[in-house]
């Protein structure tokens, strides 16, 4: 069984798309219609130096992601037996699945993007050497009460999220215990409580949407599980303010009788996890 994975923010990268746009110009007049700027110019020259900041990463992405899966099922690729998707890629999979058509979602998208990039004075943090239980022991300390997980990308990747002050002070505790602590490059504490504002707002524009059932099952970042009809805006808006469950997104694939997972979008960062995962888990056969 196969399985197609879609990357969320962080994959971006300055000339992404270039064997696209030519391949899919409908497409590409239609993400510029709805965003109101050209998609192109963005990906590839980036000259106001916008692929970076959230409101415009988002769509950017989402799009790429999009495009790179028509390539690859036009050129008479394998039906994945299931989608899953990290973050932002999670909109990309159920695209794909044909829950809403595609500039549906980069309106979605683009609004997502523009709300979260309002949250100000936050981050997020990679705990690389780490079990995810070992950083939860840690986040008890006092210190460290402000700061929640916000990916549980690999059993010795976990990236933690909140104020950016918490983590300067976060950084030394967890190298103390072992840890490599690396900065990551964003304006918020994505997925914290420090969303919950924007989880509520986002609700709102998900509850005015006409959402379809998906004709492939895609996995919720929220619970791990497959996205039903019944909770598919719920577990959506949730998505935003609690951790990305990618251990046990890869682990319940592979119980499912997944063997192959391919990466639709720039970078290979889920081929990396996924190959980290199926290093621990019981279920990798």
């Amino acid at each position: 069984m196969k399985s197609y994975l879609f990357p969320g923010q962080g994959s971006q990268f300055q000339g992404m798309g270039r064997e696209l746009f030519d391949a899919f110009p409908d497409y590409e007049r239609q993400a510029s219609e709805v965003l109101g700027y050209s998609i192109r110019q963005l990906c590839l020259e980036d000259s106001r130096h916008q692929l970076g900041l959230t409101q415009f990463t988002q769509p950017a992405l989402f799009t790429v992601n999009a495009l790179t899966y028509l390539r690859k099922t036009s050129d008479g690729a394998q039906r994945p037996d299931f989608l899953a998707g990290h973050s932002l890629g999670e909109f990309d999979a159920l695209w794909a699945a044909g829950v809403f058509d595609f500039p549906t979602g980069l309106r979605l998208v683009a609004r997502r993007g523009e709300l979260m990039s309002q949250v100000r004075g936050g981050g997020m943090a990679a705990i690389l050497g780490l079990t995810p239980n070992r950083v939860r022991r840690e986040l008890q300390q006092p210190a460290l009460a402000e700061l929640d997980i916000g990916n549980f990308n690999a059993y010795e990747q976990t990236v933690i999220s909140g104020p950016k002050e918490a983590i300067e002070r976060a950084i030394p505790i967890f190298e103390n215990a072992g840890a490599r602590a690396i900065p990551l490059n964003v304006s918020a504490p994505f997925h914290s409580r420090y969303m919950l504002e924007t989880q509520r707002a986002f609700a709102v524009e998900l509850e005015a949407l006409d959402l379809g059932s998906p004709s492939i099952p895609v996995i919720a970042n929220f619970t791990a599980l497959p996205h039903t009809p019944e909770n598919l805006r719920e577990h959506l808006s949730l998505q935003i303010a609690n951790p990305v469950r990618w251990i046990e997104t890869i682990e319940y694939l592979l119980r499912q009788g997944v063997s192959e997972f391919e990466e639709i979008g720039p970078g290979n960062v889920l081929t990396k996890l996924v190959r980290q995962i199926r290093g621990r888990t019981a279920f990798a056969g």
